[in-house]
């Protein structure tokens, strides 16, 4: 992703400069680009070897875990993200709730033809301060530009690597009936926050800003809490696309189990719950990207519990369900009025280009 060698001379115009197609062929514009913005700020000694794949110390005891995520977000900017930092934070987390600590990240960019280079600097910079927060580095990367029409500004796709240490399982696979369901905090925060941006719906609050925040943020340092309590944690998921809902039948059919929720502990903010009432909306399918659902064993809930609350990202954590005996995998919710109802998988898409 680096280049040694610097032939150009005008340095980078960052304030009113576009992406052009030679910024992806290979040449002067792409090594300037390179140099310039990516490994000026995500820059570290792997990345710094300059090679087509970055050379990394090999872990102690214990398995590797991978994972890979694109991000096609739009808009780009949204309140309390963007594309640079859901990229970075998203794949962290798909790597941590498989109780994995995450090591490494590489990152590819696909740019579209006239996005300004402004734009694309918040972007990276944005990455790199979530990167830097969480203690992964970006250690390789590749971009690519493709004309102008045949992209939506910025693509961004994430690989991460971790390390579970021995004895350590979490798997969808692993829920059990009398089990129980928390959840880290108020649910829909991102996609209700994507959503009003991108219909400019005005939600405002008392402080003129908008009460809708997304919630991305890596979830690492509260799983390594979780865990750290010794509670008997068999699953974790981060309920992105398709929400908890769609999350928990997910397990519900990988464990061969149900699932009962009870409405009135799900957690959710009321500006959420307004901007979903208004758009006809569920904030169970709505998605979330800093938040993680856990199943762990009915004794060890309440421990777990005051573990996630002591960390600042689990603050509004919550015991939400238990997993029952079904052999229809029925993922179910006791409502406020006291009857109950199926919360079945998301049909369609409710909430397109959320993450």
């Amino acid at each position: 992703m680096t280049q040694t060698r610097k032939p150009y001379t005008r340095p980078l115009d960052l304030k009113h400069g576009q992406v052009d197609m030679a910024h992806g062929s290979g040449g002067r514009a792409m090594a300037q680009l390179i140099d310039e913005l990516f490994a000026r700020h995500l820059g570290n000694e792997y990345l710094g070897q300059g090679d087509d794949g970055a050379v990394l110390p090999a872990p102690g005891e214990g398995r590797l875990v991978m994972a890979t995520d694109a991000h096609v977000v739009s808009p780009l900017f949204f309140p309390g993200g963007d594309i640079g930092c859901l990229s970075v934070h998203g794949t962290i987390n798909d790597v941590a709730v498989m109780g994995a600590k995450p090591l490494y990240l590489a990152a590819a960019f696909i740019l579209e033809e006239g996005l300004p280079l402004a734009d694309l600097a918040r972007v990276v910079q944005s990455m790199a301060a979530a990167a830097a927060a969480a203690g992964v580095p970006v250690v390789t990367g590749d971009t690519k530009v493709v004309e102008r029409g045949k992209g939506d500004g910025i693509f961004i796709a994430t690989t991460g690597v971790g390390v579970v240490p021995p004895g350590r399982e979490l798997s969808g696979r692993r829920a059990r009936p009398g089990d129980v369901v928390l959840v880290s905090g108020t649910l829909g925060d991102h996609g209700m926050a994507i959503m009003a941006e991108r219909e400019s719906l005005g939600f405002e609050g008392a402080d003129g800003q908008s009460p809708i925040l997304s919630d991305s943020a890596a979830l690492h340092g509260l799983i390594e809490a979780m865990l750290a309590s010794g509670a008997a944690i068999r699953v974790l998921r981060d309920p992105t696309r398709g929400g908890l809902a769609t999350t928990l039948n997910e397990i519900a059919r990988q464990s061969g189990v149900g699932i009962l929720l009870q409405e009135k502990s799900l957690p959710v903010k009321p500006a959420v719950h307004a901007a979903c009432e208004l758009l006809g909306l569920d904030p169970l399918y709505v998605a979330n990207e800093g938040k993680l659902v856990a199943i762990c064993a009915e004794n060890d809930a309440e421990r777990l519990l005051t573990a996630m609350r002591a960390h600042p990202l689990g603050e509004a954590a919550a015991i939400v369900g238990t997993v029952q005996a079904d052999d229809h995998h029925f993922v179910q919710m006791t409502t406020a009025f006291g009857g109950r109802r199926i919360v079945d998988w998301l049909s369609g898409d409710q909430l397109p280009r959320i993450c």
